[in-house]
């Protein structure tokens, strides 16, 4: 038992090195190359780790952790989809699914449980650690953007009311002060 455990737990953490591989539509902020999932997921981490006290309601950070954790290992199979890309974003959330089931599918079935489970939190975004999550999932890229220009926001043609919509609507129901921080040095980058 204790063996076949371990086989299916080295084989999922061998299979999640891919997502390193996975490149992102954002830029590192010193802009030298496009990062990647791996990257960002470690990077929201730290996100969530440092601004949980802004959070909407108090959260359970542990739980919050896990899920930036795991957000993004469906990419894995499924690629990263930008949220300012045109994509049918119907066909994404099958793929996304169906890599779920296959990347979560080679762990112990108490861990595959636990992980599935938080990552279709994250993905519903109806508790308030999955709310906060999907907040600080939307944060780092227009801080580095306009650290840099306009990075992804020029190459995928993006207005201010896009980002209201697509960034600031999960922002503001997670963490509404870290919206109301990020909005107006927003408006100013768009107004130059």
């Amino acid at each position: 038992m204790t063996t076949a455990r371990i086989n299916s737990q080295i084989a999922f953490l061998k299979e999640t090195d891919h997502l390193k591989s996975v490149l992102r539509a954002s830029r590192l902020i010193d802009d030298s190359r496009f990062e990647n999932s791996a990257e960002h997921s470690w990077h929201v981490m730290l996100y969530a780790l440092v601004l949980a006290e802004h959070a909407e309601t108090p959260v359970n950070i542990n739980r919050v952790l896990k899920m930036l954790l795991l957000h993004d290992i469906v990419e894995i199979d499924a690629g990263d989809a930008p949220i300012h890309a045109q994509v049918d974003r119907a066909a994404v959330e099958t793929a996304e699914k169906a890599a779920a089931d296959r990347i979560f599918g080679i762990l112990p079935e108490d861990l595959r449980n636990e992980f599935r489970t938080l990552w279709f939190e994250f993905e519903a975004a109806e508790t308030p650690e999955s709310r906060f999550a999907k907040a600080i999932d939307r944060l780092p890229t227009p801080i580095t953007n306009m650290e840099i220009g306009g990075g992804s926001w020029t190459d995928y043609d993006v207005t201010l009311d896009q980002l209201d919509t697509r960034v600031g609507t999960p922002i503001h129901r997670g963490a509404p002060a870290l919206w109301a921080w990020l909005r107006p040095k927003l408006a100013r980058w768009f107004a130059r």
